[in-house]
Order: C-alpha cells, then structure tokens, then sequence
C-alpha cells in the first residue's frame, strides 16, 4: 500500500494473521499544498486463496483510512450477528 518518496516501496509497521486472512498497519506521507509533508496512517486487510483449477495462490486486498474502521466494525458486527444467531422461529 502507499509508497515513501523516490519511490521506495513501504512496508507494514505491523502485519497480523489468521487463517488466510491478514491485517497490515501503515505509514504514509504526502506532501500537502504549503509543501509541507504530513504523515497519516492507513490499513489493509487481505485474504488470500489457492486456484485450484491453475494451480496458484491468489488474493484480494482492500485498503481503508483509520476513519472506516469504525463503520467496518458496525457493519461486520451486524453481518455476525445476522449469520450466527438464530431467531427462536428459526428453531
């Protein structure tokens, strides 16, 4: 995600891990109109999975500013919910 300036890649200042999902934490900078550099920190989660029928492993990355992540929690909360409890009509 992001790259520093002379284009050097960036790396995660931390990574997580379960299963073939995976969270990093970055660091980025940009420059803002006074030429002024700001840093900001931003997200990604990842998950990957084998093509079975090519033989290769595959991923999918989205990557959010720290002011998603409230909205992101909510709505996977909700998902959760919806998903594992069940309704005593559902019985």
């Amino acid at each position: 995600m992001g790259e520093k300036s002379g284009n050097i890649p960036n790396r995660p200042i931390k990574k997580w891990r379960s299963g073939n999902i995976s969270g990093a934490l970055w660091f980025n900078e940009r420059q803002i109109n006074d030429g002024t550099k700001v840093g900001f920190k931003t997200i990604s989660i990842r998950r990957s999975w084998k093509d079975k029928e090519k033989d290769i492993w595959r991923d999918e990355t989205i990557n959010m500013r720290r002011q998603d992540l409230p909205k992101i929690i909510t709505i996977l909360n909700q998902m959760m919910e919806e998903l594992y409890l069940v309704d005593e009509d559902e019985e």
